[in-house]
């Protein structure tokens, strides 16, 4: 794969930001949807009609998980971390780079921790951003999709037990 080129004309834009959901699950089966890979592609596959072109899952600590696709105009959009923390039930702490078109738009290192509530789990996701492409504008984006996401996580765990 080939590095991507750095945005050089936009000023970097750093920001922070925290989104929680509260799952009707345990925190170990709330889990189970950042760390197998069929259960999260439930809820994180949100653009059918992008096309897979690369999709690798390896959750441990030192593993990468990498996503590149491709849209309906042509470009390639790439996702690809590196997870630095794992405590199963509790805690992933990873960091990752977006790339669209062959040029980084960010950088980005993400908590999510795995809290117990009477009858579920509060899920809180907090990620630190250096936005290398689009300014605030991308950031407002980045925090309002994250938000999306996981909305649909809660769709999915709200379904009851998997079958």
């Amino acid at each position: 794969m080939t590095a991507p080129r750095i945005a050089g004309n936009d000023p970097i834009v750093h920001t922070s930001f925290v989104v929680e959901r509260d799952l009707a699950a345990s925190p170990r089966h709330a889990f189970r949807f950042w760390s197998e890979a069929d259960l999260k592609a439930r809820w994180t596959s949100c653009h059918a009609d992008w096309q897979v072109l690369e999709d690798g899952f390896d959750f441990r600590v030192g593993g990468l998980e990498v996503k590149r696709w491709r849209t309906p105009d042509g470009q390639e959009l790439t996702f690809h971390a590196h997870y630095l923390d794992i405590v199963p039930g509790q805690r992933i702490i990873y960091a990752y780079e977006m790339s669209f078109g062959g040029t980084r738009l960010s950088a980005s290192l993400v908590t999510i921790t795995l809290t117990a509530l009477a009858g579920g789990t509060r899920a809180t996701f907090t990620e630190q951003v250096a936005i290398l492409s689009g300014g605030e504008a991308a950031g407002r984006q980045r925090q309002t999709g994250t938000g999306e996401g996981l909305d649909r996580l809660v769709a999915v765990l709200d379904h009851g037990p998997l079958h």
